[in-house]
């Protein structure tokens, strides 16, 4: 009998509604469209209490019909709306979501969140649809007062269900890390029926941490709030719910180090706290307003480092600094050693300082750059990791948990939904005066809801036009290219015997579109067909194909001879595009080191094998021992790319897997190092292979090694300035430096021009060359006594090495200007591995230590590659790979240094080393007691 007249009530109170349209034809007519983005949204624009008022005033109501709403479609009836799935009627259309493009009605006036203002990329085809559909947008984000505060927003619920996850998240971490915590009785915040309910868990588990409770490993937790606005107010209503302690972020170290583990610290963070000049420090909130491009903040520096949990809640506009960028979470994110974090008892010592987190904002590459996807009610967190890596499925790994939902409300949809509506409802008059078939000056709408328009008569209005610009500049960002849309453009000059492995890493990445350009066409064709990347024709010299080159480049990678890098980084320059190479810095690269900075571009060297994972394995050990309060004595290292064994059968004892011209050129440059608090310095022209000395690290491998370049300057660069012995050498086969002296003795090592070897003049033989090289001038000598007199001159070792290769016999010459070019050219050919032979790399560090105690010890750092006949070589895979990874990073942000830059920085030499572990490339560290 009950259903029976709550039937015929409904029933009455709809046949009253219907005459009450009917008496108030021509009146304002408004939808309130269904949510069906997620299907977690269960908010609306207006709460039944807010139609009721618009009924009351005159307004028909259309609310299509959802049974997802937090608020029944009954209750929407008894305030007067009409229920029905067609909302054609209305002239203006309210929702909370973006709407889906099909469902766009032409000629409306629409209201929600639209996402498009920044040119948010993944919005930019709604933009377009509204755009087409004369569709007037007023978007909520914009409605603003005179003093730029926004005046329509879930911000509060936003910060209300985000720190109660946070919380829930937070639990669930430590437990993972081995405590278990007050805070595993927290649970997300969907899980409660309102927000009273959620307050009440988390004061229980504020009483357990004021009694106690908290593990003591943990150390204090400090929670840190960006902002102040309606988000922020909200989660530190939650916060306080705690037992808390606010502090102001200068005394966020103190706090880390000798806090209370019966409460939890808080600090609010403002602009003045963390915003500062670039040029000349300080803060001016007016300066800032206009030209945020001139600060810079020090968030990552000052006040991340000291913090637990991280609840941004502020706005991140275009231009404006950001928060944390990438570089500076692998900062954070890497073990710590820091002393405020205790050692744990029964459980793994805390990673780092940062353990969690909620970004509120939800702003994609925003603030928080690395955030660039959020997270859903589905699956509210991540771990983020010093690598980039994501790991949805675990809260047991490395890295930070991060909690990013973009619809944090929806999961206290009442209050958030009456919340909202009341601080719409005073706007509502005025937006529902819009009709959009008709101009916008015809309208008179108040400054606030003017202001909030971003598409009117199929075009953006006037103070959003900016748009368009942003979208150009995205577009140009991406540096689209014809055929590769959406792609991010690098040009790999070269195709020589490292480039394999470059092309082929980077191509894993659709992303990216590979353009591989070299003088020698055959070569980059076969490379562009075997992993479906582009090749182009390039004449090294000729600057203006090489401008051309990387005008067409987001990034540059050369692996061009040494001597080329110079005009390369010029046209870089130019172009503006970022330049990776495996070679030592030029001196005229380094003389553009202000000029890249200013560019804003980066130009990042020695990240191949030697010099490149050299550093790399140097800076981890170094760094370890002095992280652990230990003194570096000494450092030898040596290095080399070989044969295998079984094929290093010529008089050279090596064969080549890269270009020749560098190891010959190597073996006559000068060299300087330190031994025992002495500089030696070995002069250039040959006498760097009378220093050898035989090497036994590796029991059955007869190697001798020799100085490689300036080897003192590494004191500074390595921060080991106390170290009395710094050595950084060559390795190769014994026998080699025999042979090597023997070619430089005859004059087949020279870097000078020689007229019999000019490409244009008449033929000539090895034999003739070497009969002109002993002076000898006749050429037609007998064979025996052309070696006779070789023997004379080299010795019967070095000329038997000279015979050997060839060098002595009737094979005509392919001449190329100097004898170390043509010898270079010759060589490359006569001692190349063929297919099914292999290489094999080796690479050795001795650090000496000694500790505060006294005791002395030294660690062995051996990494040895060995190639694949039927893939890479050795070579090619230590150069190539480092150096496609390293432009990856640069690609990816993750290297944000800009001018001349080494990979000697922790982010970058651990992010570097882990990759290539990952790839198969490791070291083993052994130590050695010295006392």
């Amino acid at each position: 009998m009950l259903h029976k007249t709550a039937a015929l009530r409904t029933k009455s109170h709809l046949v009253q509604n219907i005459v009450y349209y009917s008496s108030t034809k021509g009146r304002h007519v408004i939808a309130i469209r269904r949510e069906d983005q997620s299907v977690w949204e269960r908010r609306a624009p207006f709460a039944p209490s807010n139609v009721n008022r618009l009924v009351r005033q005159g307004v028909k109501v259309i609310v299509q019909p959802s049974n997802r709403r937090a608020y029944p479609m009954q209750s929407y009836i008894s305030a007067g709306a009409i229920i029905q799935e067609d909302i054609s009627e209305a002239s203006v259309i309210f929702g909370v979501k973006q709407v889906p493009i099909d469902l766009l009605i032409p000629n409306k006036t629409y209201c929600f969140f639209s996402h498009t203002i920044k040119a948010q990329e993944a919005n930019m085809p709604l933009l377009d649809a509204i755009l087409a559909k004369n569709i007037r947008l007023i978007d909520y984000e914009k409605l603003m007062d005179q003093s730029g505060n926004r005046v329509v927003a879930f911000g509060k619920y936003a910060g209300v269900a985000g720190m109660v996850n946070i919380l829930h998240g937070l639990g669930l971490r430590l437990l993972a890390l081995g405590h278990h915590t007050p805070f595993m009785h927290i649970g997300p915040a969907h899980n409660y029926r309102n927000s009273s309910m959620a307050r009440q868990a988390i004061r229980d588990a504020g009483y357990e941490v004021a009694l106690g409770m908290m593990p003591k490993s943990l150390g204090p937790l400090t929670f840190v709030f960006t902002g102040s606005g309606n988000v922020s107010q909200g989660s530190q209503e939650i916060f306080q719910e705690l037992p808390h302690e606010y502090v102001p972020p200068e005394m966020l170290r103190k706090v880390a180090e000798h806090g209370s583990p019966n409460k939890i610290y808080g600090c609010e963070v403002r602009r003045r706290h963390h915003l500062e000049r670039k040029n000349g420090g300080g803060y001016d909130h007016e300066e800032y307003e206009e030209h945020p491009e001139r600060y810079i903040s020090t968030f990552a520096q000052k006040i991340a480092p000291y913090t637990s949990v991280l609840v941004n809640c502020i706005y991140w506009a275009v231009d404006s600094p950001k928060l944390l960028t990438i570089p500076d979470a692998k900062h954070l994110l890497l073990p710590s050693h820091t002393p405020w974090l205790p050692k744990s008892v029964g459980a793994p010592a805390l990673p780092h300082r940062m353990l969690a987190i909620c970004d509120i904002s939800a702003d994609p590459g925003g603030s928080i750059e690395f955030m660039n996807e959020c997270t859903t009610i589905d699956t509210p967190f991540c771990l983020y990791d010093a690598d980039r890596n994501k790991d949805t499925k675990s809260f047991k790994g490395p890295g930070v948990l991060v909690c990013s939902i973009d619809n944090m409300p929806t999961q206290l949809p009442r209050e958030s939904t009456d919340f909202f509506g009341d601080l719409l409802y005073p706007y509502a008059q005025d937006i529902m005066n819009s009709d959009a078939t008709k101009p916008l000056d015809q309208h008179n709408f108040t400054s606030v809801v003017h202001g909030a328009i971003i598409t009117s008569n199929g075009k953006l209005t006037p103070s959003y036009e900016y748009i368009n610009e942003l979208r150009m500049a995205n577009n140009r960002s991406r540096h689209k290219v014809e055929g590769n849309d959406q792609q991010t453009p690098v040009v790999i000059l070269g195709s020589g015997l490292v480039s394999a492995p470059v092309v082929e890493y980077l191509a894993r990445d659709k992303n990216i579109a590979v353009t591989v350009a070299s003088q020698v066409k055959e070569e980059a064709d076969a490379l562009a067909e075997r992993y479906g990347v582009s090749s182009e024709y390039f004449q090294a010299s000729d600057e203006a194909s090489l401008s051309k080159l990387a005008s067409r480049a987001k990034l540059v990678i050369s692996l061009l001879p040494y001597e080329l890098h110079g005009a390369v980084a010029r046209a870089c320059l130019g172009a503006r595009a970022h330049l990776v190479t495996a070679s030592y810095v030029r001196p005229e690269v380094q003389q553009l080191h202000q000029a890249a900075k200013e560019a804003g571009i980066t130009f990042l060297n020695e990240v191949g094998l030697d010099p490149g994972i050299d550093h790399l394995l140097a800076l981890e050990c170094i760094h370890d021992i002095q992280n652990h309060g230990g003194r570096v004595d000494s450092f030898v290292s040596y290095c080399g790319g070989l044969p295998a064994p079984e094929f290093s059968d010529n008089a050279l004892r090596y064969k080549f897997s890269w270009n020749p011209r560098g190891v010959l050129l190597n073996t006559i440059s000068e060299a300087k190092y330190l031994s025992k608090g002495q500089i030696v310095e070995v002069l250039s022209g040959g006498e760097l292979m009378s220093v050898a000395r035989e090497l036994d690290f590796l029991p059955g491998f007869a190697f001798e090694g020799f100085p490689n370049r300036d080897s003192t300057k590494y004191a500074k660069l390595y921060g080991i300035e106390d170290a009395h012995t710094i050595l950084r050498g060559t390795i190769r086969y014994k026998g080699f430096t025999d042979t090597m002296k023997a070619l430089q003795l005859i004059g087949l090592v020279d870097p000078n021009p020689h007229p019999s070897l000019h490409p244009d003049g008449p033929t000539i033989t090895w034999r003739q060359f070497a009969c002109e090289l002993l002076g000898l001038m006749d050429s037609s000598i007998f064979y025996e006594n052309l070696k006779s007199r070789a023997s004379e001159h080299l010795g019967s070792a070095g000329a038997l090495a000279v015979e050997s290769l060839g060098l002595l016999s009737d094979i005509e010459i392919v001449k190329c200007g100097t004898p170390l070019d043509t010898i270079s050219h010759y060589l490359s050919k006569r001692l190349q591995l063929e297919k099914d032979e292999t290489d094999f790399v080796v690479l050795r560090h001795e650090v000496g230590v000694t500790w505060r105690d006294g005791k002395r010890e030294m660690r062995d750092v051996t990494m040895t590659v060995r190639g694949d006949p039927s893939s890479h070589t050795a070579m090619a895979r230590t150069v190539g790979l480092p150096t496609a990874i390293a432009a990856k990073m640069v690609l990816d942000g993750e290297i944000q240094e800009r001018g001349v830059v080494l990979p000697f920085t922790p982010v970058v030499y651990k992010s570097l080393l882990s990759r290539l572990r990952s790839d198969g490339i490791n070291a083993k560290e052994v130590t050695r007691p010295l006392n």
